[in-house]
């Protein structure tokens, strides 16, 4: 079904859908080597690819120091306003934008982990009540908090290793990110469901290692988009 014929209304000179994903690389030069004369009313996309990924690390950074209990810090809230504005906000606009450059990979990893951490920060923020309501469970001697927080991270562990198998045809940077970032939750999830401080801090560490590589990442395509110099993400070559 044509876009004529779903209702959809498309300009003569707007690129095809299956070519958008030029613009989010190249440019108007892109555009126009893909055998294309763009409009004067048609503006590429930039790339919203580091936006999310220096989103993510940051956050991600802050967040698995106080895991690794760097310099002794063992209340993590601090962690708060970047979950909600950097992690979380910046990231799904990032995903957000991603969807209008046509990469879906890109939209569904920054559109889910910016609703991870708006979901983490729900939590440590007192007045959700989250925290709250497992007060008497605590008062009481039981850990159903950290159960219920062990599942919560295991279920995004599972998220993450199944953009790790996407991700196998993509980027060398980008499988060891989420392979990593795998482990992180993992390692997190397992120290929470046994009460495993060691475990918890490793996991603290690994995150530490996931913000780097993803730093890198989102370098890397700033370079790309600046056309400074380069930095190599290791393409993987798509199955024949």
């Amino acid at each position: 079904m044509t876009d004529v014929e779903k209702g959809e209304t498309v300009s003569a000179n707007a690129p095809p859908r299956h070519q958008t994903h030029q613009s989010h690389n190249h440019g108007a030069a892109g555009l126009v080597a893909a055998g294309y004369d763009p409009s004067p009313y048609y503006r590429p996309l930039a790339n919203p690819g580091p936006l999310g990924l220096f989103s993510f690390a940051s956050t991600t950074l802050i967040l698995s120091l106080y895991n690794a209990h760097a310099r002794h810090i063992l209340v993590p809230n601090i962690v708060v306003g970047m979950a909600l504005f950097c992690g979380g906000l910046a990231q799904l606009l990032a995903g957000m934008w991603e969807f209008a450059a046509a990469n879906t990979f890109g939209a569904t990893a920054f559109s889910s982990y910016g609703a991870f951490w708006l979901s983490y920060a729900a939590i440590l923020i007192p007045g959700s009540g989250i925290g709250a309501a497992y007060t008497a469970d605590e008062a009481a001697g039981g850990f159903m908090i950290h159960d219920a927080i062990g599942i919560f991270l295991l279920t995004w562990m599972v998220v993450t290793f199944l953009f790790f198998v996407a991700a196998l045809r993509r980027t060398l940077g980008q499988v060891l990110l989420f392979g990593f970032l795998t482990l992180t939750f993992l390692c997190l999830a397992v120290g929470e469901l046994v009460r495993s401080t060691n475990t918890s801090k490793a996991g603290g560490w690994l995150g530490v290692l996931t913000a780097l590589i993803a730093y890198y990442v989102g370098f890397s395509e700033l370079l790309t988009a600046n056309d400074i110099f380069t930095l190599p993400l290791g393409s993987l070559k798509k199955r024949l």
